[in-house]
C-alpha cells in the first residue's frame, strides 16, 4: 500500500511531498523543525510519543534541552488553531510526551500537476571529458535557454543529486530559465575517483575542460560553497569568458587558514578526522555531523537523503583530501582581479560558513554586491522562505538588476 502523502485534519491539510501546512486553503509558514514535529506526531498518532524519542527524531544527535520541544509544540499547536489550554490537536500527557488527537484522514491520491512536475525525472545529458593529466570528468546539462556554469562544491554526484531531496530543487528551478551546466570534480560523483593531482588548481582545471568541451564563450557562472573559490579563480583566469558572477555560501580563506586560535585550529582538525572515520563506517553518526552544520533546520528526511548522498560521493581517502584542500583555500589575492559583475549571497545564520567571510568576500571583489538571507542552512532547503528571495535575487542580477533592486531583495529578507 501506498505512504499517505497528505493528511487532512480541521481545517488544515499536512503535504509531504511539498513539506507545506496549509489551514482554511491558505500557506502557513513554519519553521522546518516545526513542520517535522507536526509530521511526526500526526504519522506516529495512534500512541503517545515519547519526549525522548521526538527529541532524538527531529534533532539527532543534537543536544537540545525540553525548552526547545515545548517551544516547538507551542508553534505547531498555533500554526494549525490548537493551543495548550483547549488541546484540541495535539494532546500533553504529562510526564511522558505527547499524541496527534484529531481526526485524520491520509490520502494518497495523485498529487496536483505542478507537484508532479517537480517530482518527475529530470532530463539530463551525461557526458564525458578528459582533462591534459587524464582525469575523466562527467559534466551534465538540464533544462533550455542561455547557459548557466555551476562550479563543482562538496560533494555532488550528477546521477543521484537530480533524484536527491537536498539538491533536486536547485537544479529543477535553475534549469527553468537556463540550460544549467554542472559536473563532478575530479575525486567524486561519476569522474575519476583514482587522481594523481588533488589541488585547487586542479579542480580549477577541471571546469575549464567542461567550458571547453561544451564550447561556450561567455556565460554567467554560479559557485557553492568551496566552489565559490573555483569560480572566483576561473573569473580571474578567464576574465574574457565570465559575464557574471553569482556566490553562494563561500569563504575567502578555508578553515585551516582562517584558524587563529587554538580551539579552531582544534576543530579544523577535527573535521579532518570526522571525514577518516565517518566515511569508512556503515553507520550514519559521523556524517551526519556534516549533514547537521549543512542543513541544521531541516527535517530529517534532509539528513537521511543528505547522509546517502556523501556516502555515495566519494571515498574514505577522498573526503579527507577534500577537506585539506578545502582548509588551505586562501583567494584574498585572487578575489580583488575579478572584474566582472558579482552577487555575493549568504545566510545570515550559516552553520558552516560565518556570514563575516561573506562581508569579507565582497569588501574584497569589485562592485560586489552582497545579499544576506534569513537562514541557517548551508544548502538551502526548498520550502524556507529563503529559497525563493535566492531565486529572485540570482534572476534578476542575471537580467541585469540594478543594486538598487537587489538592496531591495535584500532588505525583504
Amino acid at each position: 500500500m501506498d505512504e499517505p502523502e497528505r493528511y487532512r485534519f480541521d481545517d488544515c491539510e499536512l503535504d509531504l511531498t511539498t513539506f507545506t501546512l496549509h489551514r482554511d486553503g491558505q500557506p502557513v509558514h513554519v519553521e522546518p523543525q516545526v513542520f517535522a514535529v507536526l509530521w511526526y506526531l500526526v504519522c506516529h498518532r495512534d500512541r503517545v510519543v515519547a519526549k525522548t524519542e521526538l527529541l532524538d527524531e527531529i534533532w539527532g544527535d543534537r543536544f537540545v534541552g525540553e525548552s526547545t520541544l515545548s517551544s516547538r509544540i507551542k508553534a505547531a499547536r498555533r500554526a494549525i488553531g490548537d493551543d495548550g489550554a483547549t488541546q484540541r490537536s495535539i494532546r500533553t500527557v504529562h510526564g511522558r510526551g505527547y499524541q496527534f488527537v484529531a481526526a485524520v484522514i491520509a490520502d494518497t491520491a495523485t498529487p496536483p500537476a505542478h507537484d508532479r512536475a517537480r517530482r518527475s525525472p529530470l532530463e539530463q545529458h551525461i557526458h564525458f571529458t578528459v582533462t591534459p593529466d587524464g582525469a575523466r570528468i562527467a559534466y551534465a546539462t538540464t533544462g533550455r535557454g542561455p547557459p548557466l556554469v555551476k562550479a563543482a562544491n562538496w560533494m555532488t554526484h550528477l546521477d543521484y543529486e537530480a533524484d536527491n531531496p537536498v539538491w533536486r530543487h536547485w537544479l529543477v528551478d535553475l534549469s527553468r530559465r537556463h540550460t544549467l551546466v554542472r559536473y563532478d570534480e575530479r575525486g567524486c560523483g561519476l569522474s575519476d575517483w583514482d587522481v594523481e593531482r588533488f589541488s585547487f588548481d586542479a579542480w580549477v582545471d577541471d571546469l575549464e575542460v567542461v567550458v571547453d568541451a561544451i564550447g561556450l564563450r561567455r556565460f554567467p557562472l554560479l559557485g557553492i560553497s568551496q566552489g565559490v573559490a573555483v569560480a572566483i579563480a576561473f573569473a580571474v583566469r578567464h576574465p574574457d569568458m565570465v559575464e557574471r558572477l553569482v556566490l553562494w555560501g563561500g569563504y575567502t580563506r578555508g578553515r585551516l587558514v582562517r584558524a587563529r586560535t587554538a580551539d579552531e585550529r582544534r576543530e579544523a582538525a577535527m573535521n579532518i578526522d570526522l571525514a577518516r572515520l565517518g566515511w569508512q563506517r556503515e553507520d550514519d553518526a559521523f556524517r551526519q555531523v556534516f549533514s547537521s552544520q549543512f542543513l541544521p533546520d531541516a527535517p530529517p528526511e534532509l539528513w537521511r537523503a543528505f547522509n546517502d548522498l556523501q556516502r555515495r560521493t566519494t571515498s574514505v581517502g577522498n573526503a579527507v583530501k577534500f577537506l585539506e584542500v578545502f582548509g588551505a583555500i586562501d583567494i584574498t589575492a585572487l578575489a580583488p582581479k575579478v572584474r566582472c559583475p558579482t552577487l555575493v549571497l549568504h545566510a545570515r545564520g550559516d552553520l558552516r560558513v560565518p556570514l563575516a567571510q561573506a562581508r569579507e568576500l565582497t569588501s574584497l571583489i569589485p562592485g560586489a554586491e552582497l545579499v544576506p538571507l534569513h537562514s541557517r542552512n548551508h544548502i538551502l532547503c526548498e520550502h524556507e522562505p529563503a529559497w525563493p528571495e535566492f531565486l529572485q535575487a540570482v534572476e534578476r542580477f542575471l537580467d541585469g538588476a540594478t543594486s538598487t533592486d537587489l538592496h531591495a531583495i535584500s532588505k525583504q529578507a
